[in-house]
């Protein structure tokens, strides 16, 4: 993501990472270590030690839980009582980067107007 963030110079960009306990490892909110790894002023990291996104988003038991996942909404997209219809996401966030960053482009060239505002 940091890299994303690095290639997409674009002030209208805004990134929220959820840290979420996943792993038998995730006992508590990521390190000062692990936020360093995306420094970017856009990106605001969030720790979620209850999964409430990972519910909202389809998890039902263990073996639904949703994490290391992008998705990417247009500018105006309002959250309600479920999140909108992303315009892409996808996982593993390694493998998917640049589908995201297209997506990210797209909406970039549009112009919010056109990117689906529903305010």
């Amino acid at each position: 993501m940091g890299q994303l963030l690095r290639e997409i110079n674009s002030q209208d960009v805004r990134v929220f990472v959820i840290w979420e306990p996943v792993l038998a490892t995730d006992f508590a909110a990521p390190s000062t270590a692990a936020l360093a790894r995306i420094p970017d002023l856009r990106a605001a990291q969030y720790w979620d030690g209850r999964r409430g996104l990972s519910h909202l988003l389809g998890e039902h038991n263990r073996s639904t839980v949703v994490w290391d996942y992008i998705a990417v909404y247009a500018p105006g997209k309002l959250w309600q009582e479920a999140p909108p219809k992303p315009v892409y996401s996808d996982n593993p966030v390694r493998d998917v980067i640049g589908g995201a960053k297209n997506a990210i482009q797209r909406l970039l060239g549009r112009g919010a107007n056109s990117a689906g505002d529903e305010r």
